[in-house]
């Protein structure tokens, strides 16, 4: 096992919404850009691939790294959580991908949303980068962003 678990994560925006995973669970409803662990044996680009296809059904081009997002269990007392870096990358759709359901989800997966940035301030977001997404999105964004997510401490919400 490795000490930081390196996620892949693909943030897909069109027509002013971003592509969301929804869960369902003993914290509630929330969601997630699609993403999960690298593999071994996979590239950190291979694994934005694989999860975009497993989590919404959908082939994408993988562009720009946009944020990175730490999670340090033990700066934020989760300590049930890995230590771990996502890498969020800028994706775009194939020609004729459409989202839709996986056929074998994650269990505590409910759904595959575009949810429209002038909603993203009325869900649940982990980790919380609605702010971040929204400034990407409007072209005022540092690249390559560092999220601690115990700075966010208090807007995990």
């Amino acid at each position: 096992m490795y000490h930081i678990r390196v996620r892949a994560c693909a943030l897909i925006i069109e027509k002013d919404s971003v592509l969301l995973i929804e869960f369902t669970d003993d914290d509630g409803v929330h969601f997630n850009l699609p993403a999960g662990g690298a593999e071994p044996g996979e590239t950190i680009v291979e694994a934005v691939k694989r999860e975009a296809f497993e989590e919404a059904g959908v082939e994408v081009e993988v562009g720009e790294l946009v944020f990175v997002s730490e999670n340090a269990p033990h700066m934020t007392g989760r300590t049930h959580e890995p230590h771990g870096l996502s890498l969020m990358f800028r994706c775009y759709l194939k020609a004729g991908s459409k989202p839709t359901m996986p056929a074998n989800p994650d269990p505590n997966q409910s759904g595959v949303r575009w949810v429209p940035l002038s909603e993203l301030k009325d869900i649940v977001l982990f980790p919380n980068i609605k702010e971040y997404i929204i400034d990407y999105a409007k072209g005022q964004y540092v690249n390559n962003r560092l999220i601690e997510e115990y700075a966010l401490k208090g807007q995990l919400i």
